[in-house]
């Protein structure tokens, strides 16, 4: 019997394959649900009276109408498939490289490990931070430094960071930085990027004499590359003695996998050492992500910026990791910050550490003594052909040859066979071997070379003849590395694959369960997004490969660019910026520029509120700028009176304002567009940050409503992972009179007032795709409802909640915008509880907490997403209402102050299957505070970390494994 219902339509079964359902957590009953417990009649109600209307956007973006899954990875690997890939052999710090499939299968796709947040919650970061401490060790291992950061963003932007790390340590007073000129081309031009607004001379050298006159000069530090960008291996280490003879500093930009063969320079007294760990197992990627390193004297470790992984002990006395010297970190530091780069790269730290676990001391050596090999055989076989290199007999991995005149045609030929050369110096081309490199590579640059007729060498032939390596005597190292066991352990895969399991299990990420941090925008990051970042033809791709070979890349960074300006309602978009900070830190530096070019130099005053992200006046330290801090509020608005007061005491310098919208403490401001207004009036430009745009897109355009400048977080907004603290991504938006101030990048061709901010013209540019598919998928509509969505989110737990934790600000009808500050000052008084104690107690319930502190101390920033369903929202908190419960208890005295479920939290295994329990509560009560948690429980692997013990003790290498005993 047939049914008599309808068929649906076509259009109704292609509609039920959308993405926007999958991406948006809640559906339509559901929010009949939450708006009933709101109390708004619909969500268009909620938004209008969240949304200042004098704000709202007049019409929707113009984006492409959304496409599934299928077909938007049809679309992309299409536009992927306009990469073209050759072999490349241009080396300038990129390189091919294999990343075992252990490590590509269970780290880089294993979202355990892609989903997790910046650890500042230890306890539940123990698996990412030891393997962080891994990268550290690793680091120092192979420097030869005491003490290494937990990575940064690229080499040249931790070139430029040893420089103003060096300018604020050493004793000479000199402002002239000296770089080797044989120093890779983009680390240059980031050092200059950097040092112009700050003051700083660098002084680039380009032969021995003009060295050998710079050395004698007036400088306060010195950088040279090692092995040096054109393959040159020398010893520096009477330099050294020189620079230092100066008060000066030395600093080192060096390969790990040729120290693994060289001297390193700590051996030679290297005060700074910085690279790239790229080519342990991080694909090229058309310029990132890839983890940088700095290392550095045990006497500027305190000042050393980026992350620090330390080794603490926990409230049971063992060894626990946490950040190590958190007030460094520039949402505490504030105006008085030196850097604004405190996010790293932890992502591919990770891969690059556990590439050395995998790898060992043993394997990384065969492998760098495989690379040296065939590097001598090319170069004794080009010899043959008639081209001696330079540095013939000193060089690790890459050989520069002078073509007499030849070089455009032979690197011409070298692409119609299929490769890429690199150009270098007018009349020279550089050739750079790698870990990929195979013989047919090696006879293949031997054909490209050879004139018509002449006889090819054969790899075999020069293998036979014993060519002896190329690196010097005298400077191949004699010293070990990587002795601890970690390092000499898991080299099956295996071994392998449970360690990486033994770690992931530890931490708690978004794969397991909802993770609330305001400000940070923890939302899904989509399998279908995630998976073109390992096809070859986004990963396999050089940065500075020739333009007609990155199309592909270059359509993809129009393409999103265009959707961008449609999101923000800006008229310019640059997407080199690698991180949030690094965009901050463009739009300041063009808005610079902007006052510059108008005959308004004199323009250096910055007025930031007092609830601005720690990374504004960081930022504008570092272009040169000087801040002013502006009050708030009762409610934590801007005030505008103070406002006015500051402008106007500054008018003839103002330079900008640096505003968060919505505001920092989670509330869209009335009158954004009069405080607009009124800066402009006084010539000074508008800088909105753009962390919060999770809660705009769609709804309302800092382009339109004001805003000259944005930054936007691809890592939060538009569904890049976190990774653990990174990878990122920090566009720069401008207004169409600042477009021509955006950062250009000299080294791949481009010309701009500005120069380059990050080594690659487009960043990290292998994550970009994620974004791309992000838009794709859910278009202008889709975009708009999972903003609003959001909102709609916040504001229902801080309905939920506030009879047990009252929500700090909100506006004048008690709403929110995308995030809520719960309030638990009070508790201090009445029960000892702290809201750290909460944070950890949440821990017990299976939850990442919410933001601590920040931006008001003692409070909880609560940030659900648009990703969450019903049931997670409504597990969090029934989860927060059980420990209100538990708190009241201590307000009764049922439980000591200083001895409770919060203050003892987390609860490990081990501590409840102790023989003794001398605590007023009983076992299960601290194990299963809630039924479910029976049969879906997270375990933390600590107790509570001893910070202070951590920061007095500090220790950042592998712990002896004695010490777990």
């Amino acid at each position: 019997m047939t049914s008599s219902a309808p068929l649906p339509t076509l259009a109704a079964l292609e509609n039920a394959t959308e993405f926007q359902p999958r991406h948006i957590g809640i559906d339509a009953a559901d929010e009949a649900h939450m708006l009933s417990v709101i109390g708004e009649a619909s969500r268009r109600a909620l938004i209008d009276s969240i949304v200042p209307r004098s704000i709202a956007r007049s019409q929707a973006m113009d984006l492409p109408a959304p496409v599934t899954e299928a077909a938007a990875l049809a679309e992309l690997k299409a536009l992927a498939s306009r990469n073209q890939l050759l072999r490349s052999f241009i080396g300038q710090g990129y390189y091919g490289t294999h990343i075992p499939g252990v490590i590509l299968r269970n780290i880089l796709e294993n979202p355990a490990w892609y989903t997790a947040y910046t650890p500042y919650q230890a306890e539940i970061s123990q698996g990412r931070m030891e393997a962080l401490v891994n990268f550290q060790t690793m680091v120092c291992d192979l420097t030869a430094m005491p003490i290494a950061n937990a990575s940064m963003l690229d080499e040249a932007t931790a070139a430029a960071e040893a420089m103003t790390l060096a300018k604020r340590s050493v004793k000479s007073k000199s402002n002239t930085f000296v770089i080797s000129g044989d120093t890779h081309p983009q680390t240059i031009e980031v050092i200059q990027t950097r040092a112009a607004p700050i003051g700083i001379t660098v002084v680039v050298v380009n032969s021995a004499q003009e060295w050998e006159a710079a050395l004698a000069g007036d400088f306060f530090a010195a950088l040279m590359q090692y092995p040096a960008s054109s393959g040159w291996v020398m010893d520096w280490k009477t330099d050294v003695e020189a620079i230092h003879a100066k008060q000066a500093a030395a600093i080192f930009a060096t390969d790990l996998l040729a120290l693994t063969l060289l001297t390193p320079p700590g051996e030679w007294g290297a005060d700074i050492v910085v690279g790239s760990t790229q080519r342990f197992g991080m694909p090229m990627g058309a310029g990132g992500p890839h983890a940088a390193f700095m290392a550095c004297r045990d006497e500027f470790k305190r000042s050393l910026p980026g992350r620090l992984v330390g080794v603490s002990v926990d409230v049971h006395g063992k060894p626990a990791y946490r950040l190590a010297l958190q007030t460094r970190e520039q949402h505490i530091r504030r105006e008085k910050a030196t850097s604004n780069i405190c996010t790293a790269q932890v992502l591919p730290a990770v891969i690059a550490s556990m590439y050395a676990v995998y790898h060992g001391p043993e394997g990384l050596a065969r492998i760098a003594r495989r690379v040296a090999r065939y590097t001598a055989i090319l170069g004794r076989g080009l010899a043959q052909l008639g081209f001696t290199a330079l540095h013939h007999d000193a060089t690790f991995d890459t050989l520069c040859l002078h073509t007499q005149g030849a070089t455009d045609s032979i690197a011409a030929r070298a692409v119609a066979m299929g490769a890429n050369l690199r150009k270098a110096w007018g009349d020279y081309l550089c050739i750079s071997l790698d870990e990929t490199t195979t013989r047919a590579d090696i006879e293949l640059v031997w054909k490209i070379f050879a004139k018509d007729g002449q006889a090819l060498p054969t790899v075999e032939a020069m293998d036979a003849a014993g060519e002896p390596s190329l690196i010097p005597h005298g400077l191949a190292r004699t010293s070990g590395y990587l002795s601890h066991p970690v390092f000499n352990t898991h080299h099956s895969e295996t071994g392998m694959l449970r360690y990486i399991r033994q770690l992931s299990d530890k931490d708690l990420a978004l794969d397991r369960s909802m993770i609330p941090l305001g400000s940070c925008t923890m939302k899904l990051n989509a399998t279908s997004e995630m998976i073109p970042i390992t096809w070859p033809e986004f990963a396999n791709v050089h940065p500075f490969a020739p333009a007609d070979q990155l199309q592909g890349y270059a359509e993809l960074d129009k393409q999103l660019r265009a959707w961008l300006c449609q999101a923000t309602g800006y008229a310019g978009v640059s997407l080199q910026p690698n991180a949030g900070s690094q965009g901050e830190y463009a739009g300041l530096l063009a808005i610079k520029a902007y006052h510059a070019a108008q005959g308004h130099a004199h323009r250096n005053i910055c007025l930031i509120p007092s609830s601005a992200h720690g990374t504004n006046p960081a930022s504008a330290q570092m272009v040169g700028i000087q801040v002013v801090v502006t009050q708030c509020d009762a409610n934590g608005n801007v005030d505008m009176a103070d406002l006015q007061a500051k402008c106007e005491q500054h008018s003839q310098n103002l330079a900008c304002v640096m505003i968060t919208y919505p505001s920092t403490h989670g509330v869209f401001e009335t009158q954004v567009k009069e405080l607009c207004q009124l800066v402009h009036s006084h010539g000074g430009r508008v800088y909105v940050d753009g962390a919060n745009m999770n809660a705009l897109v769609g709804v309302a355009a800092p382009g339109e409503f004001g805003g000259d400048v944005s930054h936007l977080n691809l890592h939060k907004t538009f569904c890049i992972p976190h990774g653990g603290g990174g990878p990122g991504v920090g566009p720069v938006c401008v207004v169409a009179d600042l477009v021509p101030y955006l950062p250009a990048h000299g080294t791949a061709g481009q010309s701009g007032t500005v120069g380059a901010v990050s080594a690659a013209p487009l960043g990290n540019a292998a994550v970009l795709p994620i974004s791309w598919m992000y838009i794709r998928m859910m278009g202008a509509a889709g975009l708009q409802a999972a903003t609003e969505a959001a909102i709609l989110s916040a504001n229902y737990i801080s309905a939920r909640l506030k009879d047990h934790y009252p929500t700090l600000y909100a506006s004048a009808n008690g709403h929110v915008a995308h995030e809520c500050i719960l309030d638990l000052r009070t508790l201090k008084e009445t029960s000892g509880v702290m809201a750290e104690d909460v944070a950890k107690r949440l821990i017990d319930y299976g939850f990442h907490a919410p933001t601590l502190s920040f931006p008001v101390p003692n409070t909880l920033m609560v940030e659900p997403t648009e990703s969450e369903t019903l049931f997670e929202l409504d597990r969090f908190i029934n989860a927060m209402i059980a420990i209100r419960e538990e708190i009241r208890q201590v307000e009764t005295g049922a439980w000591p102050q200083d001895n409770n479920p919060l203050k003892n939290a987390p609860h490990t295994a081990e501590s409840l299957l102790a023989a003794d329990w001398n605590r007023p509560y009983a076992r299960e009560a601290a194990a299963y505070p809630v039924a479910a948690l029976r049969s879906n429980k997270y375990w933390s692997p600590v107790g509570r970390v001893d910070n202070v013990y951590g920061d007095r003790n500090l220790y950042c290498s592998c712990i002896p494994v004695s010490d777990y005993a």
